[in-house]
């Protein structure tokens, strides 16, 4: 393994300045940007087919020119142009590996992937001496096999569990003396659970101290959870499994997931394909720029999320992912701002004198506007202080605030509803 020594970081990528890294991905960028086009059918299509040659894409910026491919357009590709769809890059006998992901979608893998995941865990605090639990399945899907091979280039001693009985994951866990847990929030919460109804002290009885989390989002208050009733220091990982890897991890600050430098990561309108500034959200758009394998530019991953370039503590010196908001499906565009479901929800449950509320969406006078809906458990509360703090919190969350907030009678509300209502005509 290269670049241990360089501190907590796990190679020279991790610790560029701006400067260089902008220059590094630009190049890299323009490398995988001439792959595609000369070796993969499909993707050369795309770039004819929007004018678009190779020369004109030289920098992240330039992506804005082309248009993004999505998971329906490769499911349907591969099943006109059987396997890969036309981007593939290599002669077929020279893959690696491949894996298979619902659609189905068929994803040839080159050997380098590995190292792409050795980061997250390295990051993460995995080094030789752990014994992992890695309970990823190791059938069809990538997840198992990268994530082995990840630990085990940071040193660590896999157990290669996949997905299996509670008790059995118990008692392994047990007899070994497992130190790091590889799988989902709930999963490892449903293992401890099951190991308190056998009998056991988990803090106690275990040597687990560390967890490493992909697949689903880690509540605040589960890693609360794990980590004050538990004593695990958790970590998550953004991956997504078409562009073939882990896009984001976190680190020990666990204030959002540093982008891979293996990656172009855009945040964009996933109406125009726009790129979009620190703090505004939108669709993550990836592409590989170290896959040789797969001639895959500008994939749209349908998740929601925004970036901040505010330095971190630990060192390392990419963008990180603050949280992922949702999907683009759930998205309503609000004077320019994108309003996800999610993000509205988790501001409105932060105020439990709130027992049902509803944003709506309108437009007048060639304006958009927004109204809450919101029923109190209690009428005796202070409506204009809660107004306002309703307010400041779903700006800071969304970048956009109420123009009105109506406090409605209990009942007006139904008790199925959309969060946000989109009343909006379009002529």
């Amino acid at each position: 393994m290269e670049g241990a020594q360089r501190g907590d970081s796990f190679d020279e990528l991790e610790i560029m300045s701006p400067e260089e890294r902008k220059k590094y991905l630009n190049q890299k960028l323009s490398e995988a940007v001439d792959n595609a086009y000369q070796n993969a059918p499909a993707m050369r299509e795309i770039f004819d087919r929007a004018g678009v040659s190779p020369s004109r894409i030289r920098t992240v910026k330039d992506l804005e020119k082309l248009p993004i491919t999505r998971k329906t357009d490769l499911i349907e590709l591969q099943k006109s142009k059987p396997p890969y769809g036309g981007f593939l890059t290599i002669p077929e006998e020279d893959v690696n590996r491949v894996f298979i992901s619902p659609g189905p979608i068929y994803e040839p893998l080159h050997a380098e992937a590995v190292k792409w995941f050795a980061k997250t865990f390295y990051a993460a605090g995995f080094r030789k001496g752990d014994i992992a639990l890695n309970t990823f399945t190791y059938h069809m899907s990538p997840a198992g096999i990268l994530f082995h091979e990840g630990l085990r280039d940071c040193g660590a001693t896999v157990i290669p569990m996949g997905v299996g009985s509670t008790e059995v994951q118990v008692q392994t866990m047990h007899d070994l003396k497992v130190t790091g847990f590889v799988g989902t929030p709930s999963f490892l919460m449903t293992v401890i659970k099951r190991a308190e109804e056998m009998g056991y002290d988990f803090h106690r009885d275990f040597a687990l101290r560390k967890a490493w989390f992909t697949g689903e989002m880690l509540p605040p208050s589960l890693r609360k959870n794990f980590e004050d009733d538990y004593e695990i220091s958790t970590a998550q990982a953004y991956a997504v499994t078409e562009p073939g890897g882990c896009l984001a991890y976190e680190c020990s600050q666990k204030s959002g997931m540093h982008f891979m430098d293996d990656y172009v990561v855009e945040i964009v309108d996933p109406e125009t394909g726009e790129q979009l500034g620190p703090g505004e959200t939108g669709e993550i758009v990836v592409t590989p720029i170290h896959n040789k394998t797969w001639g895959l530019i500008r994939f749209g991953t349908g998740d929601m999320s925004y970036y901040t370039t505010d330095p971190c503590p630990c060192g390392r010196t990419a963008n990180r992912l603050v949280a992922i908001v949702g999907r683009a499906g759930d998205a309503v565009k609000v004077r320019g701002m994108f309003i996800v479901t999610k993000q509205a929800e988790q501001v409105f449950a932060g105020f439990p004198q709130i027992s049902a509320f509803q944003v709506v969406v309108n437009r007048k006078a060639q304006r958009d506007g927004m109204v809450f809906n919101i029923e109190l458990e209690d009428e005796a509360v202070d409506q204009k202080k809660l107004a306002g703090e309703l307010n400041k919190g779903f700006q800071d969350m969304c970048r956009v605030k109420a123009d009105k907030i109506e406090f409605v009678p209990k009942g007006t509300i139904p008790s199925e509803h959309k969060t946000i209502v989109d009343e909006r005509t379009w002529e």
